[in-house]
């Protein structure tokens, strides 16, 4: 029998809704706002998104096997008399599912946010709460005005934790989103100028950041990577929003759980930390200082929600990158292998040099070493110099082959001077072939820009020619 997640009586309450053709007892197992991913027995809500209107699949999703189909009143006489929950608005009616199932809920709730590190951190800190009891957490970047409340509706009443991945793109954003989480930890990854076309400054991006204090229950604890400028700010809007404790983390020495220590080899990260007089070492079966950090991250969260530190080193010491985020694939089925890395999802400034820094530690399999970069997207004003400042990095992650992707790249180009770029297009269209034909087995490539760029299309054409 399906495991009910709502009855549609529960989401009538929730919501205020009117049912039409429902039985108040139907058991709801799923929420979707996607027709394309509906189970069976599945609340489909249809929300207005940037691109389609969820109204015109309600009845392709009804058809799919949905018990239910959340819609707008106005909407509503339109799609006949069965299966739907009338709201004047889905998008609020699903805040309001959302909150009212962090109401019944008896999980710790995890919150997590930053410029860098917010989506591989919070499936650090998953996979560490999985070792120990039954977790529920966002999937892919579920992280917005939309993904946050769905991720709360999912929120099973028998989860002992809870993790929400929680973004941004302006300021006052953040606080909504915290306080219909209410979390009882709230990480910050880390600070980088991300978005700072919106924002102005990095100093901006910091207090947006902060944000999610407002939401933070009382007593609550706020766990501040310590790696960055901004450490100061973010521990100041902490003290204004009365934050039970605090507690930092990093390579810093201001930094209460401190890597002292980071050694990267064949495609693994080891790790000395120290705290409170005591040391220890982690390990990962991924490669990278910011991964040391956003595991350190997971580590503090397993600690505050009474894990045992055995249980959530034995869990990390599996914890691998994500597709889009450093995840590594050994292509091909003969002696010489190509290595991909895949970095396509996200970037800015620290991400880059992080992933570069990976890289640079990074040998060929038996080939050449070949980067492909893309635009840093929403830099503004400082964008052209930020792509710059790249190309020491660039050098020094020894790829004798460079491809470089989108206008914002020219920057870059210049930096490095003719001799060092391969190839520098417009969009990722232009640059398919050409990488393509200059791969061979035995090359390692790394893929690394920001999602706008779509390099994970490039990605997935690299796959399919070497797998």
């Amino acid at each position: 029998m399906m495991k009910a997640l709502w009855s549609v009586e529960e989401i009538l309450s929730a919501t205020g809704g009117e049912a039409r053709g429902l039985d108040p007892a139907t058991r709801i197992g799923s929420v979707s706002i996607d027709s394309r991913d509906i189970a069976p027995g599945a609340l489909f809500v249809a929300i207005q998104g940037d691109r389609f209107d969820g109204h015109d699949f309600v009845a392709k999703a009804l058809d799919a096997g949905a018990a239910a189909a959340l819609v707008c009143r106005n909407r509503a006489d339109a799609l006949g008399e069965d299966g739907l929950i009338v709201v004047s608005d889905p998008l609020d009616g699903l805040r309001d599912l959302g909150e009212a199932a962090r109401e019944r809920s008896r999980a710790q709730i995890v919150a997590v946010t930053g410029s860098v590190g917010k989506t591989t951190t919070k499936e650090a800190i998953r996979t560490v709460l999985s070792a120990a009891g039954e977790t529920h957490a966002s999937i892919k970047s579920f992280n917005n005005h939309w993904g946050v409340p769905l991720t709360l509706a999912r929120l099973p009443r028998s989860a002992q934790f809870g993790v929400f991945e929680i973004g941004m793109n302006h300021a006052g954003e953040i606080g909504p989103l915290s306080e219909m989480v209410r979390p009882h930890v709230a990480v910050i990854t880390a600070i980088a100028p991300a978005h700072l076309e919106m924002l102005g400054s990095i100093e901006a991006i910091a207090r947006a950041k902060a944000e999610i204090y407002s939401g933070l229950e009382p007593g609550g604890t706020a766990v501040i990577n310590a790696d960055h400028g901004q450490l100061d700010i973010l521990l100041k809007e902490a003290e204004a929003a009365e934050v039970g404790s605090v507690i930092t983390y990093g390579f810093s020495e201001r930094a209460e759980w401190r890597i002292l220590s980071c050694e990267i080899l064949a495609g693994t990260t080891r790790a000395s930390i120290a705290h409170a007089g005591d040391e220890f070492t982690l390990t990962l079966n991924v490669p990278g200082r910011h991964m040391a950090a956003n595991a350190l991250a997971a580590l503090i969260v397993a600690h505050l929600s009474g894990v045992e530190r055995p249980v959530a080193l034995e869990a990390l010491a599996g914890f691998s990158a994500g597709e889009g985020r450093g995840a590594a694939r050994l292509l091909g089925s003969g002696e010489k292998k190509l290595l991909l890395i895949d970095e396509s999802y996200n970037a800015n400034t620290a991400s880059m040099q992080a992933a570069m820094d990976v890289f640079a530690a990074q040998a060929a399999p038996g080939g050449r070493k070949v980067l492909v970069l893309g635009d840093m997207l929403e830099l503004g004003a400082e964008g052209p110099a930020m792509h710059a400042a790249l190309a020491g990095h660039v050098r020094a992650t020894g790829a004798e082959a460079v491809f470089l992707v989108g206008p914002a790249m020219s920057a870059l180009a210049e930096a490095l001077g003719e001799a060092h770029v391969t190839l520098h297009v417009s969009g990722v269209d232009e640059v398919v072939e050409p990488v393509l034909n200059a791969l061979a087995y035995g090359d390692a490539v790394m893929i690394k820009g920001s999602n706008g760029v779509r390099l994970a299309g490039l990605v997935h054409e690299i796959r399919g020619r070497f797998s």
